[in-house]
């Protein structure tokens, strides 16, 4: 593999909040020569027969490497996806919310959850990125998109996306030298989400885990919203209460952000055009 250009391809069925940008967050300048990333998608739908036609586009692209990301991956369509690509040979890292920890968890005897290990299939959960409060009377096109646009700043400001970065860079970089690499089979939680972060001011990483904590809170209150009450005094409330949490989660990781830049502290880590990730802080700074 180290003659030839990585193939990684994205493999989005319906929508979580991290789905939009994943094929992005390892070239995000295009200027990297040694892979080549490719989407596909099922649009919203969920369903196996909606997920069947980007699930075959993957593997006759001939993907290294396929991103799976999916809302709740226990359901069939992304089920099915996955069991096609480890079938296909094709080693596979899903990304999930929270109530996708019940395909890779299992109960034993003794009733704990036990993380399940198959050859080829990686995860990572991200409790941070929470259901949306689809109701039809509150959701339409335009809060949708603000939903997930806070649902990203909060990933993004607070370290989920650099730990998928760092996780996905090892992967990669391993997989091009020619050995097999150990695949991240975790759940990306506020405290590993800040470890990634690597907050310079005690105060940002404060904000930071407020919202990556009200974040988490969300889904709890969207899913009962959209799945347990019946009454629409009482979900529309809840759905909308959601969304609102979700906006004071955004606001937080924007302050976070904001009191890393006036100290001029802000961790970036741009990929060069060999695909090794570079560090700096001060703006001014060269990556090293």
């Amino acid at each position: 593999m180290t003659d030839r250009v990585f193939k990684l391809a994205v493999l989005k069925l319906g929508c979580i909040g991290a789905a939009p940008l994943l094929d992005l967050l390892l070239d995000e300048r295009a200027d990297r020569d040694d892979i080549e990333a490719r989407a596909y998608t099922s649009g919203a739908k969920l369903d196996p027969k909606a997920c069947a036609g980007p699930t075959a586009d993957c593997i006759a692209f001939g993907a290294d490497l396929v991103l799976l990301v999916s809302p709740n991956a226990a359901l069939p369509g992304p089920s099915k996806a996955r069991e096609a690509l480890l079938a296909a040979g094709i080693t596979t890292i899903a990304v999930g919310d929270a109530p996708s920890k019940k395909a890779f968890f299992k109960k034993n005897e003794e009733g704990k959850q036990v993380k399940q290990v198959i050859d080829n299939l990686g995860f990572m959960i991200l409790p941070s990125d929470p259901m949306i409060g689809a109701r039809r009377e509150f959701l339409d096109p335009s809060e949708m998109a603000l939903f997930n646009a806070d649902v990203i700043k909060v990933l993004a400001g607070c370290g989920v996306l650099r730990a998928i970065q760092n996780a996905l860079d090892m992967v990669i970089d391993t997989m091009k030298s020619g050995a097999k690499a150990e695949l991240p089979r975790i759940t990306i939680t506020a405290e590993m989400a800040l470890s990634a972060a690597e907050f310079a001011n005690p105060y940002a990483a404060a904000k930071a885990y407020a919202a990556l904590t009200i974040a988490e809170a969300v889904a709890g209150v969207t899913t009962r919203g959209c799945f347990m009450e019946q009454d629409p005094a009482q979900y529309i409330t809840l759905v909308s209460a959601g969304h609102e949490m979700m906006r004071s989660a955004a606001q937080l990781a924007d302050a976070a952000r904001e009191i890393e830049k006036d100290n001029d502290t802000v961790l970036r880590t741009p990929h060069a055009a060999s695909g090794q990730a570079r560090r700096k802080t001060g703006l001014a700074d060269k990556p090293a």
